[in-house]
């Protein structure tokens, strides 16, 4: 009899499960279950429809019907699983007012995250969006045709990302940021503040350490309260983060994670059942560097985690390595990113640390159109390891947040990384490569 194998969720996570599965295991039955009326699409690309560099959001689906018909994968969308039995291997599904109950060998729990929003005064008016799913960029994207002004509240990816976007469109924007920095999770004080005056020269207004008191308006939006400033807003948009899906899981009886803000699983992307796996936004990880349970909750760490998941759930055998929650964004014309963890969160976990940092052209400086780039490098103190970099600059951001990445996969000494032997010429790099002198610069701090 072919595996059975039950797929919760269709986004980044739960097709790349199925598709990992798929490839271990050509004859099993996959089934892939979700709540939405789309394929599975890019949740990234939302805010860049809003801003008109991507046409339209259907173009962020990323996996058209023929690809499940493909990969033989039984794909139910608009069908809800409200119910998990862990003892009988089945799920309930509701679709259209009808109910099936599905039988399982292994289950794979991709239930994703679902938009937090505070319980802020006014945060039900008419006008206060999140940005999940393409509805929701639909219901934004008609609303900017109208709007003058808006508040973005959270200066994260999202946050800053849609405030690019209204920036673009004419909108007036004010950034509202709880926490005393932007790009709170990624980048130290030093980096955030490098990265703030560079969003506000291009007329974005940011307002940190600062929560939003109340949005203002009778029933429908005209403005928030912060402090003691109304700032007149025609919309507000809550990029305030993401919680797990976990109602499955908890009605499932599998353990939780840390604080049980995900669902606790080993390298095996396995539940306290042995049965259940888990992947993705619902899922927890662990820390490549200091080996604690941590929220990764990336479109990358997701696709990495599903593949360990399908192959698992179809029989075969992978590990999950843990994560460095890498990351990249473009805003305005240039780009922040950062992997490993940060001077603050070294800190927190016991460790002392060494750092270098340093401005630089990414072309020499005689041939023209080169942008600056600003990188720190971070290492522990006591092995010389390289834990962490955060970068700020006009161009090249990723390729230097995955050489880092890499230096740290292969527990790499700061010496190691300052001797890298990169490439060179003049209309693309330096003779010298900023990461590297960055690093020569921490190495030489640790000597001392």
């Amino acid at each position: 009899m072919p595996r059975r194998i039950v797929i919760v969720g269709n986004n980044a996570a739960g097709t790349s499960v199925a598709s990992a599965a798929r490839k271990q295991d050509r004859k099993a039955e996959i089934t892939v279950i979700d709540r939405g009326n789309h394929p599975a699409f890019s949740r990234c690309g939302l805010p860049y429809v809003l801003a008109g560099e991507i046409p339209s959001f259907d173009d962020l689906v990323t996996f058209p019907l023929s690809f499940y018909s493909m990969m033989k994968l039984d794909l139910r969308l608009e069908t809800e699983v409200t119910a998990v039995d862990a003892q009988a291997k089945t799920v309930t599904a509701v679709h259209d007012g009808q109910t099936e109950s599905i039988p399982y060998d292994a289950l794979v729990l991709a239930t994703g995250a679902n938009n937090f929003i505070p319980p802020i005064r006014g945060y039900d008016k008419d006008g206060v969006y999140g940005l999940r799913t393409i509805e929701d960029g639909q219901q934004i994207q008609r609303a900017m045709q109208t709007a003058k002004s808006a508040v973005v509240v959270g200066a994260g990816f999202i946050g800053l990302e849609t405030a690019h976007a209204f920036i673009e469109k004419g909108i007036t924007t004010t950034v509202v940021e709880m926490l005393p920095a932007v790009l709170p999770a990624m980048f130290d004080s030093d980096m955030a503040s490098f990265a703030q005056s560079a969003l506000e020269e291009h007329g974005l207004r940011i307002i940190i350490g600062s929560p939003i008191g109340e949005i203002l308006g009778k029933d429908k939006v005209e403005g928030a309260m912060v402090e003691d400033e109304e700032i007149e807003a025609d919309m507000v948009i809550m990029a305030t983060g993401v919680r797990a899906n976990l109602d499955l899981a908890k009605q499932a009886g599998i353990l939780l994670g840390e604080r049980d803000r995900t669902i606790r699983v080993n390298a095996q992307m396995q539940t306290s059942d042995p049965s259940i796996y888990a992947a993705g936004d619902c899922a927890e990880s662990q820390s490549f560097i200091t080996g604690l349970p941590t929220i990764s909750q990336l479109g990358t760490t997701a696709v990495r985690q599903a593949k360990v998941a399908g192959t698992n759930a179809a029989g075969g055998y992978a590990i999950f390595p843990g994560v460095l929650s890498s990351a990249v964004t473009s805003m305005f014309g240039f780009e922040v990113g950062a992997t490993g963890i940060t001077e603050f969160q070294a800190q927190r976990a016991g460790l002392q640390t060494v750092v270098g940092r340093l401005t630089t052209p990414t072309k020499p400086h005689y041939f023209p159109g080169g942008k600056e780039v600003r990188v720190k490098v971070i290492a522990e103190k006591e092995l010389g390891t390289v834990i962490g970099a955060q970068m700020v600059g006009g161009e090249d951001i990723a390729h230097r947040v995955n050489m880092v990445s890499i230096a740290i996969q292969n527990r790499m000494t700061i010496m190691e990384l300052a001797k890298a032997d990169t490439c060179y010429a003049p209309p693309v790099a330096d003779t010298w490569e900023a990461v590297a002198l960055a690093a020569e610069m921490a190495a030489s701090r640790l000597r001392r």
